[in-house]
């Protein structure tokens, strides 16, 4: 079996150490394996992604020695290819619109992340018909009509990170209870949500081995359950470690995390990087 893998930012700001951690480790598995590292710029958030961003992405991990193979995959010229292809389980009944609050919608849209709870959807809108859709409603899966779809049965997730390691199958009643009818996509803002994108994109890149932080862990089975719907393949999974500051807390973009174009400017080198990282 091939072994591809990818590295997937979005240009929101600089890349910290927990980002270069999960860079290197995936660039790291793939050369061992003999197989392809792909650079991916998760950009559908059109307001927050900038040009600026993206470049310095690209400068910082050439700064580290990892080579991606290929140009760099962009989802933001997508966006209308994703929303398209969702006519196919609007067919099937399995989508509904959905006019709650911009806010939550939008929250719902976003990557996870450590520390934020994922919000169960109660169901407010389930029912209404896809004719009833109005200018800026939302998309919703019908997760529990999802479910109960023939492809469903026995799906699972193969898991080699050092916590989850394993066979994982996606049990519905926990589905039901803590992903709920998430949001896929809001018409009219040309956004859609990360998990339905990433499951496009995994398919259409090839992608045999999908290596990140393991606070997406448990958002994993959503993204089985659309890949599927949609008759994708299911890559493996490696959930690895996260790099924490001295307080125990993981580093991230929100909370102003140092950038390693700062630890750069002060005379780091690539190898001080692995280090700090523990590679």
């Amino acid at each position: 079996m091939a072994f591809v893998t990818r590295f997937a930012p979005s240009p929101t700001g600089p890349l910290h150490l927990g980002h270069a951690y999960s860079a290197i480790l995936a660039h790291d598995l793939a050369r061992a394996a003999g197989g392809a590292f792909l650079l991916r710029m998760e950009d559908t958030d059109l307001e927050r992604c900038k040009p600026e961003w993206q470049a310095l992405i690209e400068d910082d991990l050439r700064w580290l020695g990892l080579v991606w193979d290929g140009p760099v995959y962009r989802q933001a010229p997508r966006i209308a290819d994703y929303n398209a292809r969702l006519d196919g389980l609007a067919a099937q009944d399995l989508l509904y619109p959905c006019s709650c609050s911009r806010g939550d919608i939008r929250a719902a849209l976003a990557a996870p992340q450590e520390g934020v709870p994922h919000s169960v959807y109660p169901g407010t809108c389930r029912g209404r018909p896809m004719a009833d859709r109005r200018a800026g409603d939302a998309l919703r899966l019908d997760l529990a009509r999802a479910l109960a779809r023939p492809e469903m049965r026995a799906a699972s997730f193969s898991e080699t990170g050092p916590t989850h390691a394993g066979l994982h199958p996606i049990d519905p009643n926990t589905a039901r209870q803590h992903i709920g009818d998430v949001v896929l996509s809001r018409k009219g803002e040309n956004i859609v949500a990360y998990f339905l994108a990433s499951a496009f994109d995994d398919a259409d890149q090839g992608i045999t081995h999908v290596i990140r932080g393991e606070d997406l862990f448990d958002f994993t089975p959503i993204q089985v359950i659309l890949q599927r719907l949609f008759g994708l393949p299911t890559p493996i999974y490696h959930h690895h470690r996260l790099i924490r500051d001295d307080a125990g807390k993981r580093l991230a973009k929100r909370d102003d995390a140092r950038a390693l174009s700062k630890y750069r400017s002060e005379g780091a080198t690539p190898a001080d990087i692995r280090a700090m990282v523990g590679l």
